[in-house]
Order: C-alpha cells, then sequence, then structure tokens
C-alpha cells in the first residue's frame, strides 16, 4: 500500500505573534515552525497502516525551510521518501492553491492508494485542504476520520459526527482520509531514525515540475485574498443586579427584551 501523508508547517503554539507591518499576517521570520497537531497523527497512522500491510509512506509538504525541517522529522518517524513543494510562486497561496498543487504533486509521483491529511492546520483551521485534495485527484474522501481499517481493496473508518456521536462508512481504494486529533499516539523519532532520515530520497519540485501554470498558484491563483488580520479586543461589562431574587429576574427579563428589540 502506498501512503502520501500531508505535513504543513505551521508556526509553533508556544511562540509569541505579532501581526506584521502590513496587517495581512504576523511577522515569521524568527519564529520556531514545527508541523502542525493533527498532521503528526495522520502521518502516524500512515506508519501503522504500513506496518500492518507492508508498502511506502510519502510525506509531501509545500514551503520553504521551514516545510523542509518538518518534512525531514516525518522521515525520522519513519516515512520513506519526501517531496518538497518550494518555489517562490507559492507565496501567497490559499488552500485552493495549496491542495492543487499537491494534488498535482501525488499524481506526478504516480499517485496513492491511500492520502491522509491532518483535519485542519493549527493556523488557519478551516479544514479544507484535504477535501479539495480528494476533488483533485477525484477519489473518494472521508473527513473526521477517529479508525481505520484496511484490507488493501476498500477502507472500513470510523467518523466523529457532532454530539459525540461516531459512524462508520467504507471506502474503496484509492481514496483520502482527513485524520481526527487523538486518533493514535504520534511516536517520537529516534536517534537511529534521525541518522536514517539523512539517507533517504527527498524530492525537490517547483511549480513548473508538477506542471502548474502562473495564474494557477500563488495569489494568482487563490480564491481569496487576507486583507487584514486583527487580534480580538477584549472587553469585559458586567453589570449587577440589586434587590432580591424576583428584583433582580423581573429587571434580567426586561433587559433580554430589550436587547432582543435591538438585534
Amino acid at each position: 500500500m502506498k501512503i502520501i501523508s500531508c505535513m504543513k508547517a505551521v508556526p509553533d503554539p508556544s511562540s509569541r505573534l505579532v501581526i506584521n507591518e502590513s496587517k495581512n499576517w504576523i511577522k515569521d521570520n524568527d519564529l520556531t515552525f514545527v508541523a502542525s497537531e493533527a498532521d503528526n497523527y495522520a502521518i502516524e497512522e500512515a506508519l501503522r497502516l504500513k506496518e500492518k500491510h507492508g508498502g511506502e509512506v510519502v510525506v509531501v509538504s509545500m514551503g520553504g525551510e521551514e516545510s523542509a525541517r518538518v518534512l525531514r522529522a516525518g522521515l525520522a518517524m519513519g516515512a520513506d521518501r519526501a517531496i518538497h513543494l518550494l518555489d517562490p510562486k507559492f507565496k501567497g497561496s490559499d488552500e485552493f492553491t495549496v491542495a492543487a498543487a499537491i494534488a498535482k504533486a501525488i499524481q506526478k509521483d504516480g499517485g496513492a492508494d491511500l492520502v491522509l491529511a491532518g483535519v485542519q492546520s493549527d493556523d488557519l483551521g478551516t479544514g479544507m485542504t484535504g477535501t479539495m485534495i480528494a476533488e483533485f485527484l477525484g477519489v473518494p474522501h472521508a473527513s473526521v476520520v477517529v479508525g481505520v481499517e484496511s484490507d488493501d481493496k476498500s477502507l472500513k473508518v470510523r467518523r466523529e459526527l457532532e454530539g459525540g456521536i461516531n459512524e462508520t462508512v467504507e471506502l474503496p481504494i484509492p481514496a483520502l482520509l482527513t485524520i481526527q486529533f487523538g486518533i493514535n499516539q504520534p511516536r517520537y523519532a529516534s536517534l537511529k531514525g534521525i541518522m536514517a532520515a539523512k539517507k533517504k530520497e527527498f524530492n525537490v519540485w517547483s511549480a513548473a515540475d508538477v506542471g502548474l501554470a502562473d495564474n494557477e498558484i500563488g495569489r494568482e491563483g487563490a480564491m481569496y485574498e487576507v486583507r487584514e488580520v486583527v487580534v480580538p479586543e477584549r472587553k469585559s461589562k458586567v453589570e449587577i443586579l440589586t434587590g432580591t431574587p424576583e428584583e433582580a429576574a423581573i429587571k434580567l427579563v426586561e433587559k433580554l427584551r430589550k436587547e432582543a428589540k435591538v438585534l
């Protein structure tokens, strides 16, 4: 079974984030980047499936040197190969253009039996990239996955729904799954794994390498543009209703009625 696991480099959650001068993103020059948390669960699930069924695990990421570090960490965990989508033209990409590029890379690499991605990233958190990759590839998908079983021809997948309810669905292979937090316990890279990672295949592909035109990538191909990023304003307004409990209740009901009229 060939499994491709998508990884995204995001600012370390413990970092102090500051909005940049253009006010359209954060200052990221001096930040430490790590793999998005859900992607760690995805690659762990990929490695477990490989250990059970054989085959290979390929990690793929788009970005600069921060993505290269994340990919090397994936190799150290046990992935067999890495694909790094690196090109200045990718700058400004949104979820749509990232999904298009990753799908092209998967096709260039000969396709996959299974593609795994984290359910959402730690930075934007839209949860759309994985499902759009599936659409570009033309394969079925399941999201918010908390359990995976495979017989090499099909998948039996447990999905998490609202209210703590799970559902089980069956999918043919090839397919794409977005992996939920907590599905497993991601392993740490051993010293042996770190040393072995240095010898593993690490492909670096540009937009042209995967067959993408300039109007399909970066800001030009993006479906939206971030105009401004703001920090939520902290407000605290507390009003104490005096009087007996009955009097306070009457005052509260009257205030709620006035608020409803305003809305």
